[in-house]
Protein backbone atom coordinates (compact mmCIF):
# COMPACT_ATOMS: atom_id res chain seq x y z
CA UNK A 1 0.00 0.00 0.00
CA UNK A 2 1.31 3.63 -0.25
CA UNK A 3 -0.41 6.66 1.26
CA UNK A 4 -2.58 7.36 -2.28
CA UNK A 5 -3.84 3.82 -2.13
CA UNK A 6 -7.70 3.78 -2.31
CA UNK A 7 -8.45 2.03 1.30
CA UNK A 8 -12.05 0.47 2.33
CA UNK A 9 -12.31 -0.20 5.72
CA UNK A 10 -15.93 -1.94 6.11
CA UNK A 11 -17.08 -1.11 9.92
CA UNK A 12 -14.86 1.73 10.10
CA UNK A 13 -17.46 3.54 12.76
CA UNK A 14 -17.39 0.30 15.13
CA UNK A 15 -14.65 0.12 17.32
CA UNK A 16 -12.44 -2.43 15.40
CA UNK A 17 -12.70 -0.13 12.22
CA UNK A 18 -12.63 2.91 13.78
CA UNK A 19 -9.03 1.89 15.58
CA UNK A 20 -7.98 0.96 12.27
CA UNK A 21 -9.64 3.98 10.08
CA UNK A 22 -7.41 6.01 13.31
CA UNK A 23 -4.29 3.99 12.57
CA UNK A 24 -4.33 4.07 9.21
CA UNK A 25 -4.66 8.30 9.61
CA UNK A 26 -2.23 8.48 11.67
CA UNK A 27 0.52 6.93 8.96
CA UNK A 28 -0.60 9.41 6.44
CA UNK A 29 -2.96 7.25 3.89
CA UNK A 30 -5.27 10.03 2.85
CA UNK A 31 -8.13 8.20 0.28
CA UNK A 32 -9.58 5.96 2.66
CA UNK A 33 -13.40 5.05 2.06
CA UNK A 34 -16.19 3.92 5.18
CA UNK A 35 -19.61 3.54 4.93
CA UNK A 36 -21.98 3.73 7.86
CA UNK A 37 -24.74 0.90 7.96
CA UNK A 38 -27.53 3.24 7.18
CA UNK A 39 -25.55 4.34 3.58
CA UNK A 40 -24.69 0.67 2.59
CA UNK A 41 -26.23 -2.61 3.89
CA UNK A 42 -23.51 -5.07 3.93
CA UNK A 43 -26.04 -7.69 3.89
CA UNK A 44 -27.65 -6.23 0.38
CA UNK A 45 -25.76 -8.61 -2.24
CA UNK A 46 -26.17 -6.47 -5.09
CA UNK A 47 -26.01 -3.21 -3.35
CA UNK A 48 -22.54 -4.69 -1.87
CA UNK A 49 -21.65 -5.07 -5.77
CA UNK A 50 -22.68 -1.61 -7.22
CA UNK A 51 -20.59 -0.34 -4.37
CA UNK A 52 -17.74 -2.12 -5.66
CA UNK A 53 -18.48 -1.54 -8.92
CA UNK A 54 -18.57 2.08 -8.40
CA UNK A 55 -15.76 2.60 -5.58
CA UNK A 56 -13.24 0.37 -6.99
CA UNK A 57 -11.13 0.13 -3.88
CA UNK A 58 -7.70 -1.55 -4.19
CA UNK A 59 -7.42 -2.98 -0.73
CA UNK A 60 -10.13 -3.82 1.35
CA UNK A 61 -10.25 -4.69 5.62
CA UNK A 62 -13.40 -6.30 6.58
CA UNK A 63 -14.19 -5.09 10.29
CA UNK A 64 -17.78 -4.95 10.10
CA UNK A 65 -20.10 -7.85 12.24
CA UNK A 66 -22.13 -8.29 14.70
CA UNK A 67 -20.59 -8.63 17.75
CA UNK A 68 -21.32 -9.18 21.42
CA UNK A 69 -20.85 -11.11 24.53
CA UNK A 70 -21.75 -14.41 25.80
CA UNK A 71 -25.52 -13.27 26.70
CA UNK A 72 -26.01 -11.88 23.18
CA UNK A 73 -23.93 -14.64 21.39
CA UNK A 74 -26.30 -17.22 23.23
CA UNK A 75 -29.71 -15.51 22.64
CA UNK A 76 -29.80 -14.46 19.56
CA UNK A 77 -27.78 -17.52 17.80
CA UNK A 78 -29.94 -17.04 14.42
CA UNK A 79 -28.79 -14.02 13.68
CA UNK A 80 -25.47 -13.73 14.59
CA UNK A 81 -24.67 -17.11 12.11
CA UNK A 82 -26.93 -15.43 9.34
CA UNK A 83 -25.49 -11.87 9.69
CA UNK A 84 -22.29 -12.83 9.48
CA UNK A 85 -22.26 -14.90 6.81
CA UNK A 86 -23.95 -12.57 4.53
CA UNK A 87 -21.88 -9.55 5.35
CA UNK A 88 -18.53 -11.58 4.70
CA UNK A 89 -19.96 -13.18 1.47
CA UNK A 90 -20.72 -10.61 0.45
CA UNK A 91 -17.42 -8.21 0.86
CA UNK A 92 -15.52 -11.17 0.11
CA UNK A 93 -16.47 -12.35 -3.18
CA UNK A 94 -16.96 -8.99 -4.16
CA UNK A 95 -13.26 -8.14 -3.53
CA UNK A 96 -12.51 -10.93 -5.70
CA UNK A 97 -14.67 -10.17 -8.80
CA UNK A 98 -13.32 -6.31 -8.66
CA UNK A 99 -9.83 -7.26 -8.27
CA UNK A 100 -8.77 -5.89 -5.01
CA UNK A 101 -5.02 -6.11 -4.30
CA UNK A 102 -5.29 -7.15 -0.75
CA UNK A 103 -8.10 -8.08 1.76
CA UNK A 104 -7.65 -8.45 5.37
CA UNK A 105 -10.66 -10.65 7.16
CA UNK A 106 -11.06 -10.33 10.76
CA UNK A 107 -12.48 -12.98 12.94
CA UNK A 108 -12.12 -13.77 16.51
CA UNK A 109 -10.31 -16.31 18.37
CA UNK A 110 -13.41 -17.92 20.09
CA UNK A 111 -13.06 -20.04 16.48
CA UNK A 112 -11.21 -22.20 18.42
CA UNK A 113 -12.48 -25.48 20.41
CA UNK A 114 -13.89 -25.22 23.66
CA UNK A 115 -11.12 -27.56 25.08
CA UNK A 116 -8.36 -26.62 22.94
CA UNK A 117 -4.72 -26.87 24.02
CA UNK A 118 -3.60 -24.11 25.85
CA UNK A 119 -2.17 -21.30 24.57
CA UNK A 120 -4.35 -22.04 21.04
CA UNK A 121 -2.19 -21.89 18.17
CA UNK A 122 -3.55 -21.47 14.78
CA UNK A 123 -3.70 -25.36 13.92
CA UNK A 124 -6.14 -25.94 16.68
CA UNK A 125 -8.76 -25.11 14.18
CA UNK A 126 -11.47 -27.25 13.95
CA UNK A 127 -9.54 -30.14 16.16
CA UNK A 128 -12.67 -30.56 18.68
CA UNK A 129 -16.13 -29.18 19.24
CA UNK A 130 -16.54 -25.47 19.38
CA UNK A 131 -17.62 -23.82 22.86
CA UNK A 132 -21.73 -23.99 22.63
CA UNK A 133 -22.46 -20.43 23.64
CA UNK A 134 -20.69 -18.70 20.50
CA UNK A 135 -20.79 -21.71 18.29
CA UNK A 136 -22.74 -19.87 15.40
CA UNK A 137 -20.39 -16.64 15.38
CA UNK A 138 -17.38 -19.30 15.65
CA UNK A 139 -18.54 -20.79 12.29
CA UNK A 140 -19.64 -17.90 11.06
CA UNK A 141 -16.21 -16.50 10.83
CA UNK A 142 -14.67 -19.97 10.29
CA UNK A 143 -16.32 -20.09 7.08
CA UNK A 144 -15.07 -16.39 6.35
CA UNK A 145 -11.35 -17.81 7.04
CA UNK A 146 -11.73 -21.18 4.61
CA UNK A 147 -13.53 -18.46 1.93
CA UNK A 148 -10.30 -16.22 1.88
CA UNK A 149 -8.15 -19.11 1.90
CA UNK A 150 -9.97 -21.09 -1.12
CA UNK A 151 -10.02 -18.19 -2.97
CA UNK A 152 -6.23 -17.81 -2.77
CA UNK A 153 -5.92 -21.39 -3.88
CA UNK A 154 -8.26 -21.06 -6.46
CA UNK A 155 -8.16 -17.47 -7.83
CA UNK A 156 -4.89 -16.45 -6.65
CA UNK A 157 -5.99 -13.50 -4.36
CA UNK A 158 -4.24 -12.24 -1.87
CA UNK A 159 -6.47 -12.54 1.29
CA UNK A 160 -5.63 -12.54 4.69
CA UNK A 161 -7.65 -13.34 7.45
CA UNK A 162 -6.18 -12.38 11.24
CA UNK A 163 -7.77 -13.50 14.43
CA UNK A 164 -7.71 -11.12 17.36
CA UNK A 165 -8.31 -12.28 21.18
CA UNK A 166 -11.05 -10.67 23.06
CA UNK A 167 -11.03 -6.34 22.23
CA UNK A 168 -11.69 -3.44 24.97
CA UNK A 169 -11.03 0.40 23.96
CA UNK A 170 -12.44 3.51 22.43
CA UNK A 171 -15.97 2.64 20.98
CA UNK A 172 -16.53 -0.29 22.58
CA UNK A 173 -19.98 -1.34 23.09
CA UNK A 174 -21.16 -0.52 26.80
CA UNK A 175 -24.79 -2.59 26.04
CA UNK A 176 -25.41 -4.34 29.51
CA UNK A 177 -27.12 -7.53 27.21
CA UNK A 178 -25.01 -7.25 24.41
CA UNK A 179 -21.46 -6.14 25.11
CA UNK A 180 -18.21 -7.75 25.91
CA UNK A 181 -17.42 -8.55 29.45
CA UNK A 182 -14.84 -5.47 29.96
CA UNK A 183 -16.66 -3.14 29.09
CA UNK A 184 -20.08 -4.27 30.87
CA UNK A 185 -18.22 -4.64 34.11
CA UNK A 186 -16.40 -1.22 34.07
CA UNK A 187 -20.34 0.27 33.48
CA UNK A 188 -21.65 -1.95 36.12
CA UNK A 189 -19.20 -1.44 38.63
CA UNK A 190 -19.53 2.79 37.38
CA UNK A 191 -23.46 2.74 38.21
CA UNK A 192 -22.64 0.91 41.31
CA UNK A 193 -19.94 3.56 42.34
CA UNK A 194 -22.45 6.45 41.19
CA UNK A 195 -25.10 4.72 43.68
CA UNK A 196 -22.62 4.15 46.71
CA UNK A 197 -21.84 7.90 46.43
CA UNK A 198 -25.84 8.82 45.58
CA UNK A 199 -24.66 10.73 42.37
CA UNK A 200 -28.37 10.47 40.43
CA UNK A 201 -26.75 13.00 38.03
CA UNK A 202 -24.03 10.93 37.06
CA UNK A 203 -26.39 8.34 36.67
CA UNK A 204 -28.93 10.10 34.66
CA UNK A 205 -26.30 11.35 32.59
CA UNK A 206 -24.92 8.25 31.85
CA UNK A 207 -28.49 6.78 31.14
CA UNK A 208 -28.82 9.81 28.70
CA UNK A 209 -26.01 8.82 26.59
CA UNK A 210 -26.74 5.11 26.59
CA UNK A 211 -30.01 4.18 27.30
CA UNK A 212 -30.94 0.88 28.96
CA UNK A 213 -34.31 -1.34 27.32
CA UNK A 214 -35.37 2.51 26.23
CA UNK A 215 -35.37 4.08 29.74
CA UNK A 216 -33.12 7.25 29.51
CA UNK A 217 -32.04 9.38 32.54
CA UNK A 218 -35.77 11.30 32.70
CA UNK A 219 -36.87 8.45 33.81
CA UNK A 220 -38.32 7.84 37.62
CA UNK A 221 -35.98 7.10 40.14
CA UNK A 222 -37.93 4.40 41.47
CA UNK A 223 -38.18 3.24 37.55
CA UNK A 224 -33.93 3.41 37.30
CA UNK A 225 -33.85 1.19 40.74
CA UNK A 226 -35.84 -0.84 39.25
CA UNK A 227 -34.16 -1.01 36.20
CA UNK A 228 -30.20 -1.11 37.97
CA UNK A 229 -31.84 -4.39 39.55
CA UNK A 230 -32.95 -6.40 36.58
CA UNK A 231 -29.63 -5.73 34.89
CA UNK A 232 -27.31 -6.71 38.37
CA UNK A 233 -26.78 -3.76 39.41
CA UNK A 234 -28.57 -4.01 43.23
CA UNK A 235 -29.32 -0.98 45.44
CA UNK A 236 -31.96 -0.81 48.46
CA UNK A 237 -32.88 3.15 48.68
CA UNK A 238 -31.71 4.23 52.31
CA UNK A 239 -29.05 1.06 52.52
CA UNK A 240 -25.71 1.47 53.33
CA UNK A 241 -23.21 1.60 50.61
CA UNK A 242 -21.72 -1.68 51.26
CA UNK A 243 -24.76 -2.92 50.29
CA UNK A 244 -24.92 -2.25 46.97
CA UNK A 245 -23.66 -5.30 44.60
CA UNK A 246 -22.77 -5.95 41.56
CA UNK A 247 -23.82 -9.38 39.70
CA UNK A 248 -21.27 -11.02 37.02
CA UNK A 249 -22.54 -14.27 35.09
CA UNK A 250 -20.58 -17.19 36.60
CA UNK A 251 -18.07 -18.05 38.87
CA UNK A 252 -15.41 -15.78 37.78
CA UNK A 253 -12.91 -18.72 37.26
CA UNK A 254 -12.63 -18.48 33.65
CA UNK A 255 -9.44 -16.76 32.04
CA UNK A 256 -9.37 -14.00 28.80
CA UNK A 257 -7.13 -12.45 27.25
CA UNK A 258 -7.29 -9.17 27.06
CA UNK A 259 -5.88 -6.49 23.51
CA UNK A 260 -6.25 -2.87 23.43
CA UNK A 261 -8.61 -2.21 20.13
CA UNK A 262 -5.53 0.69 18.92
CA UNK A 263 -2.93 -1.99 19.17
CA UNK A 264 -5.25 -4.70 17.57
CA UNK A 265 -5.66 -1.66 14.82
CA UNK A 266 -1.78 -1.18 14.54
CA UNK A 267 -1.21 -5.23 14.43
CA UNK A 268 -3.62 -5.06 11.21
CA UNK A 269 -2.19 -2.46 9.45
CA UNK A 270 1.27 -4.29 10.57
CA UNK A 271 -0.14 -7.02 8.44
CA UNK A 272 -1.60 -4.89 5.26
CA UNK A 273 1.46 -3.10 4.87
CA UNK A 274 4.05 -5.88 5.25
CA UNK A 275 2.52 -9.41 5.13
CA UNK A 276 1.10 -11.18 2.32
CA UNK A 277 -0.94 -14.92 1.97
CA UNK A 278 2.64 -16.63 0.58
CA UNK A 279 4.17 -15.18 3.85
CA UNK A 280 2.27 -17.69 5.73
CA UNK A 281 2.98 -20.89 3.98
CA UNK A 282 5.98 -23.49 5.02
CA UNK A 283 8.81 -22.86 2.43
CA UNK A 284 7.72 -25.81 0.22
CA UNK A 285 4.10 -24.04 -0.07
CA UNK A 286 5.29 -21.23 -0.77
CA UNK A 287 7.12 -22.05 -3.64
CA UNK A 288 4.17 -24.54 -5.31
CA UNK A 289 2.00 -21.88 -4.81
CA UNK A 290 4.00 -18.95 -6.79
CA UNK A 291 4.58 -21.60 -9.75
CA UNK A 292 0.75 -22.08 -9.72
CA UNK A 293 0.09 -18.69 -9.84
CA UNK A 294 2.49 -17.87 -12.84
CA UNK A 295 0.95 -20.57 -14.72
CA UNK A 296 -2.09 -19.02 -14.19
CA UNK A 297 -1.12 -15.57 -15.42
CA UNK A 298 0.48 -16.67 -18.69
CA UNK A 299 -3.16 -19.01 -19.07
CA UNK A 300 -5.59 -16.70 -18.27
CA UNK A 301 -8.32 -18.97 -18.89
CA UNK A 302 -6.93 -21.30 -16.00
CA UNK A 303 -9.47 -21.03 -13.07
CA UNK A 304 -7.71 -23.09 -10.38
CA UNK A 305 -4.37 -23.43 -8.97
CA UNK A 306 -2.15 -26.47 -9.80
CA UNK A 307 -0.55 -27.08 -6.34
CA UNK A 308 0.38 -31.10 -6.57
CA UNK A 309 -1.85 -32.43 -4.20
CA UNK A 310 -0.71 -30.35 -1.25
CA UNK A 311 -2.78 -29.35 1.65
CA UNK A 312 -2.56 -25.85 2.58
CA UNK A 313 -4.68 -24.76 5.60
CA UNK A 314 -4.81 -22.39 8.98
CA UNK A 315 -2.74 -19.62 7.41
CA UNK A 316 -4.68 -17.19 9.63
CA UNK A 317 -2.98 -15.30 12.22
CA UNK A 318 -3.77 -14.99 16.13
CA UNK A 319 -3.21 -10.92 17.25
CA UNK A 320 -3.07 -11.41 21.00
CA UNK A 321 -0.88 -10.44 24.31
CA UNK A 322 -0.56 -13.99 25.05
CA UNK A 323 -1.28 -13.41 28.86
CA UNK A 324 -4.73 -13.89 30.19
CA UNK A 325 -6.49 -12.57 33.97
CA UNK A 326 -9.26 -14.34 35.61
CA UNK A 327 -12.93 -12.93 35.49
CA UNK A 328 -13.11 -12.45 39.25
CA UNK A 329 -8.85 -11.07 39.08
CA UNK A 330 -10.18 -8.83 36.67
CA UNK A 331 -13.41 -7.58 38.17
CA UNK A 332 -11.39 -6.92 41.35
CA UNK A 333 -9.27 -4.26 39.36
CA UNK A 334 -11.78 -2.34 37.63
CA UNK A 335 -13.17 -2.25 41.33
CA UNK A 336 -10.00 -0.99 42.37
CA UNK A 337 -9.62 1.65 39.60
CA UNK A 338 -12.93 2.74 39.74
CA UNK A 339 -13.20 2.83 43.63
CA UNK A 340 -16.38 0.95 44.11
CA UNK A 341 -16.30 -0.24 47.33
CA UNK A 342 -19.39 -2.50 47.30
CA UNK A 343 -19.78 -6.31 46.64
CA UNK A 344 -19.26 -8.22 43.40
CA UNK A 345 -21.44 -10.98 43.48
CA UNK A 346 -20.46 -14.05 41.29
CA UNK A 347 -24.21 -16.00 40.01
CA UNK A 348 -23.12 -19.23 39.72
CA UNK A 349 -26.19 -20.57 38.11
CA UNK A 350 -25.28 -18.32 34.91
CA UNK A 351 -22.83 -20.02 32.55
CA UNK A 352 -18.95 -19.51 32.29
CA UNK A 353 -18.24 -20.01 29.17
CA UNK A 354 -15.16 -21.35 27.89
CA UNK A 355 -12.83 -21.73 31.07
CA UNK A 356 -9.69 -20.57 29.47
CA UNK A 357 -8.71 -19.10 26.06
CA UNK A 358 -4.97 -17.77 25.83
CA UNK A 359 -3.82 -17.46 22.26
CA UNK A 360 -0.49 -18.43 20.78
CA UNK A 361 1.24 -15.24 19.58
CA UNK A 362 4.59 -16.79 17.85
CA UNK A 363 3.75 -16.52 14.47
CA UNK A 364 2.35 -12.94 14.95
CA UNK A 365 5.98 -12.44 16.91
CA UNK A 366 7.89 -14.08 14.72
CA UNK A 367 6.26 -11.58 11.45
CA UNK A 368 7.89 -8.66 14.03
CA UNK A 369 4.88 -7.33 15.68
CA UNK A 370 4.15 -7.28 19.43
CA UNK A 371 1.57 -5.73 21.95
CA UNK A 372 2.35 -2.86 24.33
CA UNK A 373 -0.36 -2.10 26.36
CA UNK A 374 -0.81 -3.92 29.64
CA UNK A 375 -4.34 -4.69 31.47
CA UNK A 376 -3.75 -2.49 33.70
CA UNK A 377 -3.30 0.75 31.92
CA UNK A 378 -5.89 -0.62 29.63
CA UNK A 379 -8.54 -0.43 32.37
CA UNK A 380 -7.41 2.83 33.38
CA UNK A 381 -7.70 4.35 29.75
CA UNK A 382 -11.21 3.07 28.74
CA UNK A 383 -12.69 3.66 32.02
CA UNK A 384 -11.20 7.32 31.61
CA UNK A 385 -12.71 7.61 28.13
CA UNK A 386 -16.18 5.78 29.34
CA UNK A 387 -16.36 9.30 31.83
CA UNK A 388 -15.00 11.83 29.52
CA UNK A 389 -12.18 12.68 31.42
Amino acid sequence: MNQNSKIYVAGHKGMVGSAIWKNLKSKGYKNLVGKKSDELNLMDASAVTDFFAVEQPEYVILAAAKVGGIVANNNYRGQFIFENLMIQNNVIHNAYISGVKKLLFLGSTCIYPREAPQPMNEDCLLTSPLEYTNEPYAIAKIAGIKLCESYNLQYGTNFVSVMPTNLYGPNDNFDLEKSHVLPALIRKIYLGKCLEENNWGAIRQDLNKRPIDGLDGNSDQTEIVLLLGNNGISYTPGGAPEDISVEIWGTGNPAREFLWSEEMADACVFIMENVDFKDLLPSNQKSIFDKSNQKKSESPEVNSNNLGGIEIRNTHINIGTGTDISIKHLANKIKETIGFNGKLNFNTSKPDGTLKKLTDVSRLHALGWQHKIEIDEGIRLLYKWYVGL
